[in-house]
């Protein structure tokens, strides 16, 4: 039995050089390089390593963007994905949310049969983590979140997971067809190969539109989304700390003291 697995990956800008315009409050994109979000190279990975355990399995990486994504879908090729399918189209630009699952929900659905869906747990451009779980309500498919352990039963038909939390992890099992989003604590990623970046094919990666997906378009882009963003802005940089000087606890308590009392805090 093959394995079939669906990843939902987004390239999205590299957080450690992006800059936020002052005066707008949007983000300054021009001039910075885009990369595939963290916790999606680690939903992929996982993928990876069942193909590496079920060479049979076959892995469609899926992304939703303007037509320069498909850089992605190829760096997710060249690392061992099979498929790549990139839903472009001006329709559904500016999705939140909520339109955005709508999207995705949309290709899978085109996609058909599948075994499981991985995602990452969330976008650094975002931080919402709310597409996999929004995704897994429109399929109508369990999921769990927030998974930093992965393991499938020899007949492919449960899976078994570990779901981080604040105080431990608890362990979950759930059958296939599931989708799971994916932290980083779950693998490390590995990079792409040279053979299998010059052995891509062009049919390998697909670029499909709204009309493709045969999405309702109400339900997607900008005036469909419940959610708009207001300002992005960069916090104000905090003024520099004072050091309470003294030899012993009762001195560092009476120099705070004074202190406090010279700024009239107290």
């Amino acid at each position: 039995m093959a394995l079939k697995i669906v990843v939902c990956a987004k390239q999205v800008p590299d957080t450690n050089v992006i800059k936020i315009n002052p005066k707008t409050g949007t983000l300054i994109r021009e001039g910075v390089p885009s990369i595939l979000n963290n916790d999606d190279a680690n939903a992929l990975e996982e993928a990876l390593k069942l193909k590496d355990k079920y060479p049979d399995t076959f892995i469609t990486v899926i992304s939703m963007g303007p037509p320069q994504a498909k850089d992605l879908l190829i760096e997710c090729l060249a690392m061992g994905a099979d498929e790549g399918i990139l839903l472009s189209d001006r329709a559904v630009g500016g999705s939140d949310t909520w339109a955005t699952s709508n999207a995705l929900a949309a290709v899978i659905r085109k996609i058909g049969d599948f075994d499981i869906i991985f995602g990452g747990r969330q976008a650094i451009d975002g931080d919402t983590a709310q597409v996999g779980p929004q995704i897994a309500e429109k399929l109508n498919l369990p999921q769990v979140t927030y998974v930093q352990k992965f393991e499938l039963s020899d007949d492919m038909k449960t899976v078994t997971v570990e779901r981080n939390m604040e105080d431990g992890y608890e362990v979950i099992k759930l059958q296939t067809p599931c989708m799971l989003t994916c932290i980083k604590e779950l693998n490390e990623p590995r990079y792409m190969s040279i053979d299998k970046l010059f052995g891509i094919k062009p049919e390998a990666i697909k670029v499909w539109s709204a009309a493709d997906v045969e999405v309702d378009l109400n339900t997607v882009g900008l005036e469909a989304s419940p959610t708009n963003v207001f300002r992005s802005f960069t916090p104000a940089p905090k003024g520099k700390g004072i050091t309470v000087a003294g030899d012993s606890p009762k001195e560092l308590a009476d120099n705070l003291l004074i202190g406090l009392k010279g700024k009239h805090v107290i």
